[in-house]
């Protein structure tokens, strides 16, 4: 018998001599017993995990996630990556400046998730809550986006522009569908919580590697646009993602609700937001946002100057698409490998370790960009392909290494009930993190003027993006002390252990009585004493910070 399975059965026997049913105790049991499965009592196995996750929390769950993290957001976002900035570049013929603009403006979809969110948590659709989200949203609408775009081949920049955003919006409902179903099982299962973000990001690793590697032969062979007769192309296959969300959109396991009250629909949208507000008054909850929101912000993106650079003939390193779909491809690698560091080495560490180190590794790892844009690497004997690509999987791994703690965050905050719009809500501040950030790119860009054929200063932008990236280290005080694994929700908001079992299938979606106040006052209150008793704590660490 193994360690793990010894410690589970000894939770058991501890746990049925005190008549519990569900306690925590019984929770660390089945997790204990799901990790000695999946790592056969020794090395971690990406097979077991695979099982272990999928006999715990569905495979129908897991099945979702590789259509919407894997297919949609990976294989899609590789070649959507790739293709659209030969689209704005050799198609549209827009500046850097204004490529950084648009890349930014078809994300704006993703900044009104909690709309998506909401209306998946309290509007059911023939009486499911999840499902038809899937297929109609996160499936038909960007079939269709894809193949209006990619039928076309001389579409206004402004119809252009429209199509992307639907395509975007299709990704960023499916998304929110299966990030509400991650946030239900963070509160069924919270030991699982780290390993269901180290199975999003593992699933976008291996889809953005496919993508990335098949992006380059696509946009060469067969152009940005889609042969009318034949129905290829880069953009026109990206119709193939929203299909298989499609397929996993039909599959899930949802709970079917045939008497659904939708005469009381406004009551619910009414009581989420009353709900939404009064968790993001407690310093648990606001704090943590507006670092989320900050470092994103301040990590400027000037990735639109750096492409340009790239593939110019003139005054850059003129990359074909080929070279450029393989190194962004390597940047997957990079990001798979950040993946498995973080499940293997950082989830046990605490938010505040994890996001002082890969920020400042942040930091540091794009000076790799300065070397390069130097030709510092030559003097050094790397040729420029070669360095490009090192530059490319660091960056990338660094970048995911950041990314998974402010997920596993994000997961933590949400209140039962509206786990969806809740957790929506924070992904749409980081999307409005990484649009600023994206748009003050831009902007320098635009300042030092980098454009299709001049790139001087782009040395300058590099070292002013650098610098920037160490600034959300002062607000690291702003993040919860403690380890990936607890629950940072007031009391209030956590279900109970006693008496009867949080299941996913009985989630209610929120509280419909006449009188919501006292619950909401009671969660100020719960709030406010909180806040008193850490206010002395958070002080020092201010200082800390400052000195």
């Amino acid at each position: 018998m193994s360690p793990a399975t010894a410690a589970a059965d000894d939770l058991r026997a501890e746990e049925e001599g005190k008549g519990g049913r569900s306690s925590s105790r019984q929770e660390e049991a089945n997790v204990l017993l799901a990790v000695d499965a999946a790592e056969g009592g020794g090395a971690w196995s990406p097979v077991g995990w695979f099982r272990m996750l999928g006999r715990e929390l569905h495979w129908s769950f897991v099945a979702g996630v590789v259509a919407t993290y894997g297919a949609s957001q990976g294989l899609g976002g590789g070649v959507m990556r790739v293709a659209s900035d030969y689209y704005w570049k050799d198609v549209q013929r827009v500046q850097p400046s204004a490529a950084q603009v648009y890349q930014g403006v078809t994300s704006i979809p993703w900044m009104v998730k909690p709309l998506w969110g909401l209306l998946t948590d309290v509007l059911p659709i023939a009486g499911y809550r999840r499902r038809p989200y899937f297929v109609i949203a996160g499936g038909f609408m960007g079939v269709v986006a894809m193949l209006v775009l990619s039928l076309h081949s001389k579409l206004h920049v402004l119809f252009a522009l429209l199509a992307l955003m639907a395509g975007s919006a299709s990704v960023a409902i499916a998304d929110v569908t299966i990030d509400a179903c991650v946030a239900e099982n963070s509160i069924v299962h919270p030991h699982l919580a780290a390993d269901m973000i180290s199975l999003n990001g593992f699933c976008a690793s291996v889809g953005g590697l496919i993508g990335f590697s098949i992006s380059g032969f696509l946009v060469h062979a067969i152009g940005s646009q889609i042969n009318l007769v034949f129905l290829k192309g880069a953009l026109g296959m990206l119709a193939i993602p929203s299909a298989l969300v499609i397929l996993a959109g039909m599959m899930i396991k949802d709970v079917h609700m045939p008497n659904f009250p939708y005469e009381l629909a406004h009551m619910k949208f009414v009581e989420a937001s009353r709900t939404m507000m009064a968790t993001l008054k407690c310093p648990e909850v606001w704090r943590p946002c507006v670092y989320m929101y900050m470092s994103l912000a301040l990590s400027v993106d000037i990735q639109e100057g750096m492409f340009y650079w790239y593939t110019d003939r003139n005054a850059g390193l003129s990359f074909s698409e080929g070279l450029i779909g393989f190194i962004f491809a390597v940047g997957s690698v990079g990001s798979l490998i950040g993946v498995i560091l973080y499940q293997n080495i950082l989830k046990d560490h605490s938010f505040r370790s994890v996001l002082c180190l890969s920020q400042l590794l942040l930091s540091l790892s794009g000076m790799l960009d300065l070397i390069l844009v130097l030709r510092l690497n030559l003097k050094l004997g790397i040729p420029d392909y070669y360095f490009a690509v090192i530059d490319e999987g660091v960056s990338k791994m660094i970048n995911r290494i950041k990314w998974m703690p402010l997920l596993v965050l994000s997961s933590k905050l949400c209140p039962p009930g509206i786990e969806g719009t809740f957790y929506a809500l924070l992904m749409s501040i980081d999307n409005v993190g990484l649009l600023s950030g994206s748009w003050a790119g831009g902007l320098i860009l635009h300042v030092l003027n980098i454009t299709r054929t001049e790139f001087k200063n782009l040395w300058a932008a590099i070292l002013i993006r650098n610098a920037m990236r160490l600034l959300p280290l002062a607000l690291l005080f702003l993040v919860p002390r403690s380890d990936q694994n607890s629950n940072l929700l007031p009391a209030d908001l956590l279900p109970e252990d006693d008496g009867a079992q949080y299941q996913m299938d009985n989630v209610e979606l929120t509280s419909l009585t006449v009188d919501g106040k006292s619950s909401t006052g009671s969660l100020h209150q719960e709030c406010k004493n909180q806040d008193v008793v850490e206010n002395d704590d958070d002080e020092a660490s201010l200082l800390a910070n400052r000195s």
